[in-house]
């Protein structure tokens, strides 16, 4: 199984909300060491990102205990990777200053990589991934892409804060994504009115989301993923006689929370092979829980599980 995995890897400062502070390499790391663990020996995991000359002797030497993790797409050549600040101010909420930035990855940086079965793209702000990456892949590829929407719902001020934005060209996007992941937030800054009023809520209604599902459907996405925090994730696609399906999947139970940065890309990685796994995608969605979990109760790579223990998870959470 050949994976390709697409994003930044910032340097990340943390504090948790609990005080402690960290200074870690983040986002697609998390998803690239999360399909390590499930796809195992055999299959290559290609993380495709663009870093600082400086940071990259290091992200060398934190991957190199992953012996199917493949660097040869990480590029310092233009000397430019994300700085993130993250200060949580409970398990799920955090303020984000951003200070670095990559240069975005382009189908220049991917031409070899056609053959993957799948790339998953995990972009943080709305610049690291431009649509033409996307078209070149849909033009000259058969692989799934997963796509998590936190890229394009989110900027940055001048100063450095990132702050949540409209996906506004949305529907220019949505034929070039087969699975597309987001939390509530992200999915209010993709789906809005004509007209936006200062009253808005936060984040998309459980009410909403089916009708934003459907248009995302009509589009060309075959799933649609809204991670709803402690009550799961809701899911949507149609079967094959081209019905409209809604799922909620319960979460994978934690008993003591570390650290969750990191969560949602690990969710991305599951979901992407739990997918090419089974074709199946609430199905899918069970190995997503599981690594999103899994991701939260350390702040260690070496927290994910592999593809047998991964499986005795899922069925103690859903079978039992």
């Amino acid at each position: 199984m050949n994976i390709a995995v697409l994003g930044p890897v910032p340097r990340d400062n943390i504090t948790t909300y609990q005080g402690e502070k960290l200074e870690k390499f983040g986002c697609a790391v998390y998803t690239a060491v999360c399909i390590s663990a499930l796809a195992g020996a055999g299959s290559t995991v290609s993380l495709v990102s663009h870093v600082r000359r400086a940071d990259a002797p290091r992200i060398g030497r934190l991957l190199a205990p992953f012996a199917n993790i493949d660097l040869s797409h990480m590029s310092d050549r233009a000397d430019q990777g994300d700085v993130i600040e993250l200060t949580y101010v409970d398990q799920n909420r955090r303020l984000e200053k951003q200070t670095g930035f990559m240069s975005p990855i382009l189908p220049a940086d991917i031409e070899d990589l056609m053959g993957c079965a799948a790339f998953v793209f995990v972009p943080i702000t709305d610049f690291e991934v431009p649509l033409e990456t996307l078209r070149y892949i849909k033009a000259n590829s058969a692989g799934l892409v997963v796509f998590d929407a936190h890229g394009p719902t989110n900027g940055v001020t001048t100063k450095g804060d990132r702050y949540h934005r409209f996906w506004i060209d949305r529907d220019r996007w949505l034929p070039f994504i087969d699975i597309l992941k987001m939390n509530l937030e992200e999915a209010r800054c993709a789906w809005f009115d004509g007209e936006v009023h200062g009253d808005e809520p936060n984040e998309l209604t459980m009410d909403e989301l089916p009708r934003f599902a459907e248009h995302c459907l009509d589009l060309g996405v075959k799933a649609l993923y809204v991670t709803l925090d402690q009550h799961g994730c809701a899911v949507y696609f149609r079967s094959p006689d081209g019905r409209f399906r809604e799922h909620v999947v319960k979460r994978v139970k934690v008993d003591h929370v570390v650290d969750t940065t990191g969560c949602g890309d690990s969710f991305a990685g599951g979901l992407a092979f739990g997918y090419l796994r089974t074709g199946d995608f609430v199905k899918a969605c069970w190995y997503g829980n599981c690594a999103g979990a899994q991701r939260c109760t350390s702040s260690e790579l070496d927290v994910y599980f592999d593809l047998e223990r991964t499986e005795r998870q899922i069925a103690e959470t859903y079978f039992d």
